[in-house]
């Protein structure tokens, strides 16, 4: 069963601190983490893919109705304070596990090595219905 895990930045579920201010070495230990959570799901033949996302200030939303030149904007917007950061897809055998994963990956350090407890989204990974014959 493969599952996406949703890595969500929210400013108040890491700590007071914005990670724009963290140490660098709290930065060091938090990308390590991530790091070592990618080798240890690859190791386990679990991991499909793990990526990091730019930040927001570079994201563009697209709307497009296939008849006129599509519309491009800025967003999200920042006073959301909320954004997709990252994901991993992961190929497991239960949804528990998808979940234990999940749970290890909230756990990453922040500032001082506390886990700062983010948000994981934890979704299923749907397949396209079979075509009718």
């Amino acid at each position: 069963m493969k599952y996406m895990l949703l890595k969500t930045y929210r400013e108040a579920a890491y700590c007071d601190t914005p990670l724009t201010e963290w140490a660098p070495e709290d930065i060091t230990a938090h990308i390590e983490f991530q790091r070592a959570l990618g080798e240890q799901l690859a190791k386990s033949g679990e991991l499909v893919d793990a990526q990091g996302l730019a930040g927001p200030e570079e994201a563009r939303l697209v709307s497009a109705d296939g008849r006129s030149a599509p519309v491009v904007t800025d967003g999200p917007f920042p006073e959301t304070k909320e954004f997709l950061a990252g994901y991993w897809i992961v190929d497991v055998d239960s949804p528990e596990r998808a979940l234990e994963i999940a749970a290890q990956a909230s756990a990453a350090p922040g500032p001082g090595g506390k886990p700062i407890g983010e948000y994981i989204q934890v979704r299923a990974v749907m397949s396209a219905p079979a075509a009718q014959q």
